[in-house]
């Protein structure tokens, strides 16, 4: 059986991540507060972001970018938005 976890994005029980998804103490924050649904939901964001917005993952700026854009995806806050995307369905 699963764990779960309160995802602070659903503001709900459900399933929790396996492991953390980041080294350090940022992971294991993720991993106690962010569900496995919102977690796949923010990498198909960032991969969008990282390929319409052509981010350099080598460089400090694009990862501290994106670690922002994650936050507030989390929080529940408005998100950059790769242009021109549309989602599934409409």
């Amino acid at each position: 059986m699963s764990h779960t976890v309160f995802c602070r994005k659903y503001q709900r029980e459900l399933e929790a991540l396996p492991f953390p998804p980041l080294p350090g103490k940022k992971g294991q924050e993720i991993q106690a507060s962010v569900s496995k649904q919102a977690w796949e939901e923010w990498q198909a964001l960032q991969t969008r972001l990282i390929n319409e917005k052509h981010l350099n993952m080598m460089d400090s700026a694009s990862r501290e970018y994106l670690m922002e854009q994650m936050e507030r995806f989390f929080d529940n806050r408005e998100t950059d938005q790769a242009e021109g995307y549309v989602p599934p369905g409409k």
